[in-house]
């Protein structure tokens, strides 16, 4: 457990260290690529680093339901369907992030598309390994290494926006959401 803790930390640095990097160039005015005669709106870090994040997690995606197939078919079949009731939520909450943090909705929709072929990778990386055993243990960090990456972006960008509510009634819907999203996950891993 501890080598899966220390994963998850350098997931949690790396992208922390990543939007550090992107915050100072952003302050350098001549080398801004989002100035320009069009005055385009500056994008946050916070929606590059989201993109990052989904397509590690879409290519762990990738992963799991190759490697599930490649187990028995009853086994691929369970994993798809759980993966594609976790994505919807999933893809409409990274739109979200996207358009809060300056994407267009035509741009984010072409980046949420990108992000998702990485699944394809994923899928290929493991029907590349004759067998699930050495799939696993070449891939065993991506999961923790993501999860930190996503506890960035809760943490330091999503957070921050729910604590900002000041609305009462608002507030109580995106906590009544929260606890909905824990029982549905607590519920689901009794099956």
């Amino acid at each position: 457990h501890l080598v899966m803790g220390l994963w998850i930390l350098g997931g949690i640095l790396t992208f922390l260290v990543l939007e550090k990097i992107f915050e100072y160039t952003d302050e350098n005015d001549a080398d801004n690529n989002n100035k320009g005669e069009d005055c385009l709106k500056k994008k946050k870090i916070v929606g590059y680093l989201n993109l990052l994040a989904n397509c590690i997690d879409n290519f762990i995606h990738g992963l799991a339901v190759a490697s599930s197939f490649l187990a028995s078919l009853k086994m691929g079949v369970i994993t798809t369907f759980a993966i594609l009731i976790h994505e919807i939520p999933h893809e409409i909450g990274d739109f979200a992030i996207l358009l809060k943090s300056g994407f267009s909705r035509w741009e984010a929709g072409k980046a949420q598309m990108w992000t998702a072929s990485v699944g394809m990778l994923g899928a290929i990386a493991a029907l590349s390994l004759d067998s699930v055993h050495s799939l696993e243990a070449r891939t065993a960090w991506i999961l923790p290494f993501s999860a930190g990456g996503f506890l960035n972006i809760a943490l330091v960008s999503v957070l921050p926006e729910l604590m900002s509510e000041t609305d009462p009634k608002e507030a109580m819907k995106q906590l009544g959401c929260i606890f909905l999203g824990i029982a549905t996950m607590g519920m689901l891993s009794f099956l």
